[in-house]
């Protein structure tokens, strides 16, 4: 079972705290986790790529020359899609992109990213972030105390002082547990949970 160690914004260790072993000490399946991050970009596509075939490009009506005695060859439209301007030939139409994987299987690939960054070294939990005010320089100092960098924060709660604290911050993400994804967790070197959000991230991957 990992044991992690609980900190402050001082960075002093105040706590330790027993962790699920069966959501952040489970076997690392890196295939559920290319096939759930391949899902979430799959359904982030916009799929509004458009083009006209033949049928739909504006002309054409009128044979561009007499079929024989030209010594070109014969045509029948200028919208052909061998003519410049004419029709496209099986070009995109707009489409849906997303798909779904069995939601066993998301849970899992879940389970699997928040134990490998058990294993990497790369969780920090904090007791709390105080914050009284939305403050972005303050909020760049506590950070660079924690040395961190390219860091997903998980919050238990809303917390529009620390969103509006870190929002021009680069690569620095703040996500509420529920929203808890593996592309972001695979996306950002570092995971900060605070600690409310941990037990809240164990029941939903546990029931």
């Amino acid at each position: 079972m990992p044991v992690l160690n609980v900190y402050d914004i001082e960075k002093t260790k105040i706590a330790e705290l027993e962790l699920s072993d069966r959501v952040f000490g489970a076997e690392v399946n890196e295939h559920i986790l290319y096939e759930v991050v391949k899902m979430q970009l799959a359904c982030r596509r916009q799929g509004s790529a458009s083009t006209k075939g033949r049928s739909d490009v504006r002309g054409g009506g009128r044979k561009p020359w007499r079929q024989k005695g030209t010594g070109r060859a014969r045509a029948g439209t200028n919208r052909s899609p061998l003519w410049r301007g004419g029709g496209i030939v099986f070009g995109p139409k707009p489409r849906d992109y997303s798909y779904k994987v069995p939601k066993k299987v998301r849970r899992a690939a879940l389970r699997s990213a928040l134990s490998m960054k058990v294993k990497e070294d790369k969780v920090i939990i904090l007791r709390d972030f105080p914050m009284d005010e939305i403050k972005t320089k303050k909020f760049k100092e506590i950070l660079d105390r924690l040395e961190l960098d390219k860091t997903l924060f998980v919050l238990d709660e809303k917390n529009a002082i620390l969103e509006k604290s870190s929002r021009n911050i680069k690569d620095i993400k703040m996500m509420r547990s529920e929203g808890i994804n593996v592309y972001d967790l695979l996306k950002y070197d570092n995971l900060v949970l605070l600690e409310p959000s941990v037990k809240k991230i164990e029941g939903a991957l546990l029931s």
